[in-house]
């Protein structure tokens, strides 16, 4: 293994992220393109072709490398393929591992995006020296990752973990991919923080604010944030209320594995304690005493998207030892 290079590629609702990878897990060369300006999966691959391939070149060619990682939404580590996600524009059964495994010329694996991030913070992160710790990703949509005594949980069809379609206030907002109500996604993403702030604009008519000076179109989790921290009362409600049904969700996690932590990482924890305090008052507020004051709520140590790319170059490094 000395000398050779992983590819791990990180598949998101807006942007993919890929990187050439070390034995040592350290990312030697990253780049990104758009998830969504392709119709066809065999574009994005042929896109994806063009800035990889260069870099894989740079390090010393496909010869110097043991495969190729991807974690994507609703990826399948058993078949390989992207199983109906609701954030890609490509739907149905995506033969994904197979088709860039050709394409590259080096082996190819596949797992869904969170699971992937979930062993990178085990491998080089947060949780290097857990054995039970669950990630959170706060994006455009909410992914999670479980690991029960050192192992990621996947269940027998290889989608076990979707906490952010788990339905925490039932009959509440449509969630616009998949139709649900109520979704955790549906609140707690950066498309939730979004929509949030519609409803509280409409909602208190009267009340100024320094976000009706976006027009919806503008309006962003960002923009929340940037409001909320120049002291904006209905942005740092937005936050408040994002953050009470985070931590709602989150004591219902604590509460079925007893992880020593959760991990948030993604777009959102740019928002750093506007985000962070709710979400602990209120997880706390909901545990059973034996759980409560157990549970770190930390953001990852790495950097955005980082634990996504080498979780997913992990997946070859384990697959050359088998």
């Amino acid at each position: 293994m000395k000398n050779k290079f992983a590819v791990g590629i990180d598949i998101g609702g807006t942007t993919t992220k890929f990187g050439i990878v070390n034995n040592a897990g350290e990312i030697i060369e990253q780049d990104r393109i758009p998830s969504n300006e392709h119709e066809v999966v065999e574009d994005f691959i042929d896109d994806l072709y063009t800035k990889l391939m260069p870099m894989i070149e740079r390090a010393g060619g496909v010869k110097q490398f043991v495969g190729i990682g991807i974690g994507a939404p609703n990826g399948n580590i058993y078949t390989g393929t992207i199983e109906y996600a609701p954030n890609l524009k490509w739907k149905g059964i995506i033969p994904i591992a197979d088709l860039v495994e050709k394409k590259f010329g080096l082996k190819t694996k596949l797992t869904n995006d969170a699971n992937a991030a979930a062993v990178g913070e085990m491998m080089y992160g947060a949780c290097k020296d857990m054995k039970h710790f669950i990630t959170i990703t706060l994006g455009t949509g909410v992914g999670s990752g479980i690991v029960i005594d050192g192992r990621i949980v996947v269940g027998h069809d290889g989608f076990a973990g979707e906490l952010g379609h788990t339905i925490i206030r039932p009959g509440g907002r449509q969630h616009k991919s998949t139709g649900m109500h109520g979704s955790l996604e549906s609140y707690a993403s950066a498309t939730g923080v979004r929509e949030t702030a519609i409803e509280m604009l409409t909602q208190h008519p009267e009340e100024p604010s320094l976000l009706r000076n976006y027009s919806i179109n503008e309006l962003t989790s960002e923009s929340v944030y940037e409001c909320a921290m120049q002291g904006d009362n209905i942005a740092n409600n937005i936050f408040e209320f994002t953050g009470q049904i985070l931590g709602e969700s989150l004591a219902n996690f604590v509460m079925f594995s007893s992880p020593a932590a959760i991990v948030l990482f993604g777009g959102l924890t740019k928002a750093g304690n506007l985000i962070l305090n709710p979400t602990k008052k209120h997880m706390e507020a909901n545990l059973l005493p034996i759980f409560q004051n157990k549970v770190k709520l930390i953001f990852s140590e790495l950097k955005e998207s980082d634990a996504a790319i080498l979780g997913a170059s992990a997946l070859v490094w384990d697959m050359n030892e088998d």
